[in-house]
């Protein structure tokens, strides 16, 4: 492992040639709690079509190497799905005006050496560029406190995310579906949103 990580913004078609390897690290990662995805090539490969199709979207990309070690993506939350949208908008927020980054997805081996808030430096600064926005948010999966596959050792982001400006928003919710490494079907999982000011 080399501490030498190189981060590199992309938007729309530039993404095309690391989509296996971005499937393949989400897939990895999101295994994890809280998230325990049962992961899909078909379906990631599909969803991160979104990213390329979008002019306006950036993933935010780690290299070791020419090895990816991480990924962070982000997109005007115009061109987000109605499920996404819909609790803004029921709340008297402009989706012109609010800028959504979608996740970030890290190899372990390179936790705790700055990467993650580079990735909010770098989606915040895409936000920037293309001006207009009031708000970045993104969500998180709620997991109950006495969920079996929790970890004894695990700890959630909250503090990190408030140290980079965020506040967690109870009433913005909405609903993400997909199949836990221990269910047989896709099941709705309930998602809360985190804001910050553009300009706070």
């Amino acid at each position: 492992m080399s501490k030498d990580i190189r981060i590199q913004r992309l938007s729309g078609k530039a993404l095309i040639q690391y989509i296996p390897e971005l499937a393949r690290l989400r897939i990895e990662v999101f295994k994890d709690f809280p998230y325990l995805y049962d992961g899909d090539y078909q379906y990631e490969e599909k969803y991160l079509q979104t990213y390329i199709n979008c002019p306006e979207s950036v993933i935010v990309l780690a290299f070791d190497g020419d090895a990816i070690i991480g990924a962070s993506t982000a997109i005007p939350l115009k061109y987000e799905t109605d499920e996404v949208k819909k609790p803004f908008i029921e709340n008297g927020y402009n989706p012109d005006e609010v800028f959504y980054c979608g996740e970030s997805v890290l190899n372990k081996a390179y936790r705790g050496l700055g990467v993650g808030v580079r990735f909010f430096e770098q989606r915040e600064a895409h936000a920037e560029d293309l001006g207009g926005f009031k708000h970045i948010t993104f969500c998180c999966v709620e997991r109950p406190a006495d969920h079996p596959r929790r970890p004894v050792d695990y700890v959630p982001l909250d503090t990190f995310w408030n140290k980079r400006g965020y506040v967690k928003h109870p009433e913005l919710t909405t609903t993400y579906t997909w199949k836990d490494l221990d269910e047989a079907f896709e099941s709705a999982k309930p998602m809360t949103f985190w804001l910050k000011e553009e300009h706070a």
